[in-house]
């Protein structure tokens, strides 16, 4: 589903941020990304969203070097990828219904869809009774919870989670990770970026592990090793 196929950036400083990467991620897989800051992952994660271009090397998408796609094509891949932040990025001014809808009138998606899609979603993140509030109305688990639905109400392949659990304390990070298992369950591909020893120690999920932009371990049902 996903390859990197030796994989290396180098920037225009000589700065390395990733070198000579390969792997493969295989559809309703689950596999978490580790490392040091600075190790890899946020550039490895951009490589994979068109935001950044390899100095060697390719990324494939269902066989397609995404660095080969045009401008359209990259927003037609995009829209197969639900992206979900530390720092939640939802619409201060908007309410969770509004925030949800935002990204599937994005879509081209119509009203009756929005309708009929959204608090479907909530109910998949146990947050159906929070659908008119606000973000500043919210705790940081619910945040992440909304920016969680609106990642995945449009049916996208890939969730990319990237350091999902940063600002939250154990018990909402229990939760997200619960709600991120649930929707790989569902047949949804996800790649976790944390640097959370216990949610890597509890998923029991696939682990691959970077170090100055390189892969040095890659488990099957790894834990957390560095």
């Amino acid at each position: 589903m996903i390859y990197f196929d030796r994989v290396s950036k180098i920037y225009p400083d000589n700065s390395v941020a990733l070198e000579d990467v390969s792997f493969s991620v295989e559809p309703k897989e689950f596999v978490s990304i580790v490392g040091h800051s600075g190790a890899g992952k946020t550039t490895l994660l951009k490589m994979f969203l068109a935001e950044e271009r390899p100095s060697d090397g390719k990324v494939f998408f269902e066989s397609t070097d995404i660095h080969t796609l045009r401008k359209n094509e990259i927003n037609d891949f995009r829209r197969k990828v639900g992206v979900v932040f530390q720092d939640f990025r939802l619409l201060p001014h908007k309410n969770v219904y509004e925030n949800i809808a935002f990204a599937m009138e994005a879509a081209g998606r119509t009203d009756d869809e929005i309708e009929a899609d959204v608090p479907h979603v909530l109910e998949l993140v146990d947050l159906g009774k929070k659908i008119w509030n606000f973000p500043g109305e919210l705790s940081g688990g619910e945040k992440q919870r909304v920016a969680i639905a609106r990642a995945i109400v449009n049916q996208p392949d890939v969730i990319i989670a990237d350091e999902p659990t940063g600002n939250l304390d154990p018990l909402n990070t229990y939760d997200i990770v619960q709600i991120l298992k649930k929707i790989n369950d569902l047949g949804t591909t996800v790649i976790l970026t944390t640097h959370n020893k216990g949610v890597i120690d509890s998923l029991g999920k696939r682990v691959v592990t970077m170090e100055n932009g390189r892969i040095i371990r890659d488990d099957q049902s790894g834990r957390y090793i560095i």
